[in-house]
C-alpha cells in the first residue's frame, strides 16, 4: 500500500487535488504517515496565494472559510472535515513570539522556516515525498533535529523549547541532539516573554502526552521547568504520580506537579475558569480512603464531582501512606459504577405541605438533606418528608 492510500479520507483530499493539482500534504500529516501513527489533522501546503486558492475551491463547490488570511491559511470543509490550506511563505521578521511572512513560490523556502525536520516534509498527490533536510531518515532514527541551525530557530519563536521536547516524547530515541539542547539551555530564560496561554497549551500536550514523567524529568534537568513554573513544582511526586497510571489529563496531572495554590497556578497559566476550579478542587481534602463504607461513597458521590473524586484518588494513592493499588482501584470501580444519588426533595414539596415560601424553606430543605446524606442518601421523596413532618415542629423552631 503506498503512503496516499493510508489516508482514510482520501475522497476529499482528491477534490482538493482536482482543484489544486500542485497542493501537498505537509508537517504532522506526512510525518505520522511514515511513522504509522494515527492520523490527527490534514494540513496541505501550495504555492497559489489565499484569495486564489479561495475562489478556485468555491467554484469547485467546495465550502471553504478564511480562517488565517494574514498568515496564508484557508480552511477548506468537505463532509463535515476541515483541512487547512497555507499558501508556501518565508519569513521576514521575526520576534522569539511573532513572524511576519510574505507568500513565496519555493517549496524549499517553506520549508526552510519550519521547525523540525520530521514537521518539513510534504507530500504530492501522487504519494512522492519531498524532504529537503533528511526528515525520514531523523524520523527513523528518533533524532528531534531543527531545521537550521537550533539557536536561530528558537530566538524566531521561544515556545520551540516546549515543542521540542513535546516532539521528542512522540518521536525521540536515545540521547537528544546535543545542539538542540545546548541552544535549549542558553536561550530557556527567554520562556518568560511567552504569552501564558501558548505556554500552557503547549505544556497541556507534555502533560498528557507519553512518557510524560521522563519528559518532565529532562525540562527540569535542562532547566526549562524552573522558568515554566517560578511558583514550585515536586518533581519526583509527579514522576510517581505518573508511573503509578495517573490518567493522562492536563489539570491532574498539573496538580501532581505544583506545589503553588489554585489562584498562583491559574494566574501564571492562565488558566480556564473550569480548569482552575478543578485544580483548586483537587488541591483540597476530603473524607476520602480506600476503605470509605458504602455510605461514606455514596455521600462522597452526592457531595462531588465523579471527576474530582477519581482524580484527588490518584493523587493520594501517590502518596507513601496511601500506595495500595489494588484497593485504590476496587474504589474507584466501585465509585464509578455508583449511580450519582440525587436529593429528592424541592421547595415546591415543602410548599404543599404547609411550609411558607420564605427562609424557612431554606432552612428545612438544609435540615432535610442533611437527614438524608447522614443515613447514606437512600431515603426517597416520601420518606424524607415523612421525617421532616415528625420532626418539623422542633427542626423549624
Amino acid at each position: 500500500m503506498g503512503i496516499i492510500e493510508k489516508i482514510p479520507c482520501l475522497d476529499d483530499l482528491n477534490q482538493i487535488w482536482n482543484s489544486l493539482p500542485d497542493a501537498r500534504l505537509v508537517g504532522g500529516v506526512v510525518r505520522d504517515l511514515l511513522a504509522n501513527k494515527p492520523i490527527a489533522d490534514i494540513d496541505l501546503a501550495t504555492s497559489e496565494p489565499p484569495e486564489k486558492v479561495m475562489e478556485t475551491l468555491k467554484n469547485k463547490g467546495i465550502s471553504v472559510i478564511p480562517t488565517g488570511l494574514s498568515h496564508g491559511t484557508v480552511t477548506a470543509v468537505i463532509n463535515h472535515c476541515p483541512y487547512e490550506i497555507t499558501t508556501l511563505r518565508k519569513d521576514v521578521v521575526t520576534d522569539g513570539r511573532h513572524a511576519q511572512v510574505v507568500w513565496s513560490n519555493s517549496w524549499e523556502e517553506d520549508a526552510a522556516r519550519r521547525d523540525f525536520t520530521i514537521n518539513a516534509m510534504y507530500c504530492d498527490k501522487e504519494g512522492h515525498i519531498w524532504d529537503f533536510h533528511h526528515g525520514q531518515a531523523d524520523l527513523k532514527a528518533g533524532i528531534i533535529r531543527f531545521v537550521g541551525n537550533a539557536k536561530e530557530r528558537i530566538q524566531e519563536d521561544v515556545l520551540r523549547i516546549l515543542r521540542f521536547f513535546r516532539f521528542y516524547a512522540r518521536y525521540g530515541k536515545g540521547k537528544p541532539d546535543s545542539e538542540v539542547i545546548t541552544a535549549i539551555q542558553s536561550l530557556n530564560s527567554l520562556i518568560s516573554n511567552l504569552s501564558a496561554e501558548r505556554v500552557w497549551s503547549e505544556l497541556q500536550k507534555i502533560l498528557m502526552g507519553p512518557i510524560a514523567d521522563q519528559i518532565i524529568g529532562m525540562m527540569d534537568q535542562y532547566d526549562v521547568l524552573p522558568e515554566l513554573m517560578p511558583f514550585g513544582y515536586n518533581l519526583s511526586f509527579f514522576q510517581k504520580f505518573v508511573q503509578i497510571g495517573a490518567p493522562p489529563q492536563a489539570v491532574l496531572r498539573l496538580a501532581g506537579l505544583v506545589t503553588a495554590s489554585s489562584q498562583v497556578v491559574a494566574k501564571k497559566l492562565r488558566l480556564s475558569r473550569k480548569q482552575e476550579k478543578l485544580l483548586w478542587g483537587l488541591q483540597k481534602d476530603y473524607e476520602i480512603d480506600p476503605l470509605n463504607t458504602e455510605i461514606q461513597k455514596r455521600q462522597l458521590r452526592t457531595k462531588y464531582d465523579l471527576e474530582l473524586l477519581i482524580g484527588k484518588s490518584w493523587l493520594l494513592q501517590t502518596m507513601p501512606s496511601h500506595n495500595k493499588s489494588q484497593t485504590w482501584s476496587l474504589w474507584r470501580h466501585s465509585l464509578m459504577d455508583m449511580e450519582q444519588p440525587i436529593f429528592p426533595v424541592m421547595g415546591q414539596d415543602l410548599i404543599n405541605i404547609g411550609i411558607q415560601p420564605g427562609p424557612d424553606i431554606g432552612k428545612a430543605l438544609k435540615t432535610i438533606q442533611e437527614w438524608w446524606l447522614h443515613h447514606g442518601c437512600y431515603a426517597d421523596q416520601q420518606e424524607c418528608l415523612k421525617w421532616f413532618k415528625s420532626h418539623r415542629d422542633k427542626r423549624i423552631n
